[in-house]
């Protein structure tokens, strides 16, 4: 999932039973299920449990290439949690942590930084105390999909550049060191890599294809027609259907400052809405518009016009369910970096590899309940094999860092070898074989989570909100 905040903790949890039996439990506030109890506040969520993962299509995949050696660094840097400072990496997180797979984190929560889940500060004392604005604003995360179209960056469109734009996240946000430039131009090329989903719905010049309904033929029209009071607005003037339903400019829609025009394609995969999230759905943006701007629209007016939304952010296919095999194409891309990186003797990159891919696999591995495990049943080989291959991996990533580190690129090659044609073959078979008893099936996930929650539960009864869940 790319999601690599712990879940060790619970997990241990797990395997000393009789131990947590007798002893007192910590303050669960201390022991948040998701997030780093040593780092961030208790209650943070990154929805780790989740099987669905977003969907995301490469341009350069699109008719049957493949990503470039600059792709795939970029993808890998992107999920490296050592571009970041700070809190930020002390809690491993990285680019990907909010942009699961290109796209927004939806469920992302902060405690004190976040207003409702999808938004957060970044401008705060948690992450770089050098930005601290001293003020409470938090914003929503956005998908990453078709960035290339949507310039100039940022919420409120101050940033021209994608690439200042990326550099800026690392080093104001998150208080990174300065990136190299090969990196920052690693990560601008993934990023711009990162197609929109398909969607039927949507024809040529961005109008709705014959399939339309009248529903959303008639939020259509709306769309186009002038504002009643302000002939020269209307809702297709800064949604833009021939140019990604944007126009590249900043206006005031009297949420509180000049903000840029949103994308609305795959929209109903980026809520919440607005630059802060304020609003969870299309009816309350709706209902935003029609009071600003005194539309004077009708219930069946509203109705159509948020039909017709729905109709342009759709998607084919939005999610795919997580796996074992998706987890090791994502591990294979990430360390296809080094067939160059170690003829180049790219001692930092081969680092970043062994650190970024090396915490992929930690936690693949933590996604196979190991024998200790009693809110499992079964397939006890099955794992035993499957985790003792992902752990094996590891070490592995290690021997290539410690070589190249002390200058024997020659045994960093052959290592690679190795570890490559265990990630090719050796290692999915394993994972499939083990499948089923794993946390990427949903009973056994319900399972391992419910006990979690168990026996991190208060003493004195459930949780309540912002203690562990």
């Amino acid at each position: 999932m790319k999601l690599r905040l712990t879940i060790c903790l619970a997990t241990l949890c797990l395997a000393t039973f009789g131990v947590l039996a007798v002893l007192p439990l910590r303050d669960a506030n201390t022991f948040p299920l998701n997030g780093n109890d040593t780092t961030l506040p208790a209650g943070t969520e990154f929805n780790e449990e989740a099987l669905n993962r977003p969907r995301e299509l490469f341009h350069s995949e699109a008719f049957g290439g493949k990503k470039s050696h600059l792709v795939n660094l970029g993808d890998m840097a992107f999920h490296s949690p050592t571009l970041f400072g700070g809190a930020a990496r002390q809690a491993a997180l990285s680019c990907g942590t909010c942009h699961v797979n290109g796209a927004g984190n939806g469920k992302l929560f902060v405690p004190g930084l976040s207003t409702r889940p999808g938004n957060f500060d970044t401008t705060s004392l948690l992450f770089n105390p050098k930005t601290y604005d001293a003020q409470i604003n938090p914003v929503r995360i956005p998908s990453l999909r078709g960035a290339r179209y949507l310039a100039p960056y940022g919420n409120d469109g101050r940033i021209g550049s994608l690439r200042e734009f990326v550099r800026n996240v690392i080093v104001n946000e998150f208080a990174g060191a300065e990136p190299e430039p090969a990196i920052l131009d690693a990560l601008v090329a993934y990023i711009n890599d990162i197609d929109f989903l398909p969607n039927p719905r949507i024809g040529a010049g961005g109008r709705l294809s014959p399939q339309a309904n009248q529903s959303e033929r008639r939020g259509e029209t709306l769309f186009f027609r002038p504002f009643r009071n302000q002939a020269n607005l209307s809702c297709a003037g800064c949604h833009v259907p021939t140019g990604a339903f944007v126009d590249h400019a900043q206006h005031d829609v009297g949420s509180g400052g000049l903000f840029k025009t949103p994308t609305l394609m795959n929209a109903n995969f980026n809520g919440t809405y607005f630059h802060d999230g304020r609003y969870a759905s299309y009816d309350e943006v709706v209902d935003h518009f029609d009071d600003y701007f005194d539309l004077g629209y009708s219930s069946q007016d509203k109705t159509d016009l948020v039909a017709y939304l729905n109709a342009v952010g759709d998607a084919d296919r939005p999610y795919e369910r997580d796996n074992g095999a998706l987890r090791m194409k994502e591990v294979n891309d990430f360390s296809s970096v080094l067939l160059l990186a170690i003829p180049a003797r790219d001692t930092a990159v081969i680092s970043m590899v062994a650190t970024t891919v090396g915490a992929e696999l930690r936690e693949l591995a933590e996604r196979i309940p190991d024998h200790k495990n009693t809110a499992v049943d079964g397939g006890l080989d099955e794992r035993r094999a499957a985790r003792n291959a992902v752990k094996d991996l590891v070490l592995n990533l290690r021997r290539i860092e410690i070589a190249a580190a002390a200058g024997d690129f020659d045994k960093a090659a052959a290592e690679y070898q190795s570890f490559s044609d265990q990630t090719f073959i050796q290692v999915p078979a394993l994972l499939k074989k083990a499948q089923a008893w794993t946390l990427f099936n949903s009973g056994v996930s319900d399972a391992h989570y419910g006990a979690m929650r168990q026996m991190l539960q208060p003493p004195n009864g459930p949780a309540s909100d912002g203690q562990a869940r």
